[in-house]
């Protein structure tokens, strides 16, 4: 029993003496946008090329627009129709009610039976009801020629934010499916490194902790916060923990810089905690 005693404290003083590290390892990584049209079309015209830095509201791509302006055509078309629809049922409506007027005052004077005054108030409900489902029809042909429109006009892809075009993935003349990337846009603020802790430095890592950046292109370290800090560890040991085991145990940590900086997606970096 005492010699189990005795090699249990040596291996905690053993455990207890070694140093957290004090270099991170970690790499640059990104959140990029992904530039892509509401459509399925065919690319029409790319105005970027990879490594452009574009600014907020620059035309990234077009679609072709001629295949969507066949719809924007036939709905204006069916728009057209609706709106001849209402106003044939609005003289239709006009038309009934004045028959149902002269026919109320001829069966008050006992010259119009009282069936045909009902007759005519019927053809006055139907001619009614005929208007108010032309007009429904009219604001659906409306709402379609809008929708139609709108889509014409979102053929043109627009960055979001001013940044730096990644990568294009597809060029003038390739056909492309409805939310596919056209292009990937990188902007600034976009830019994080992913780096690993042991459990004993997570302490001095919460969110919002300011940690020093530095890689080889690198003049001077970069400061950057961190902002996100994994709940679990990358490496599951099993399940009974022994002491080395334990020190075995990484978190991931995010953290983003506040201007641009040199430091590009997979760059290895090295992370030290500030003072």
């Amino acid at each position: 029993m005492k010699r189990i005693l005795i090699l249990s404290l040596a291996l905690l003083t053993a455990a207890c003496g070694r140093e957290a590290p004090s270099v991170l390892q970690g790499y640059g990584e990104a959140d990029y946008i992904y530039l892509a049209s509401q459509d399925a079309g065919v690319v029409g015209e790319l105005f970027v090329r990879e490594g452009d830095a574009v600014d907020a509201g620059a035309r990234v791509f077009r679609l072709d627009p001629e295949r969507l302006s066949y719809g924007v055509e036939s709905a204006a078309a069916q728009r057209a129709s609706a709106a001849a629809a209402v106003r044939t049922a609005q003289a239709q409506a006009r038309l009934a009610q004045q028959n149902y007027a002269r026919s109320a005052q001829l069966a008050e004077r006992g010259f119009y039976s009282r069936a045909r005054l009902d007759s005519d108030r019927a053809a006055l409900d139907v001619a009614n009801a005929q208007l108010a489902q032309a007009r429904r029809q009219a604001a659906a042909a409306g709402a379609e020629t809008g929708l139609a429109e709108e889509r014409l006009e979102d053929l043109d892809g627009a960055a979001p934010v001013a940044g730096t075009i990644e990568q294009v993935y597809h060029r003038a003349g390739e056909v492309v499916a409805a939310g596919q990337p056209i292009a990937a846009l990188l902007a600034p603020e976009n830019m994080k490194v992913r780096f690993f802790a042991p459990e004993a430095l997570l302490a001095q890592l919460p969110v919002g902790a300011r940690v020093l950046v530095s890689c080889d292109g690198c003049a001077q370290p970069i400061e950057a916060r961190v902002s996100f800090v994994a709940q679990e560890p990358q490496f599951t040991p099993p399940v009974i923990y022994s002491l080395d085991q334990r020190e075995k145990l990484v978190f991931l940590i995010e953290a983003r810089f506040a201007a641009a900086t040199p430091i590009r997606p997979g760059v290895p970096v090295d992370v030290r905690i500030a003072e």
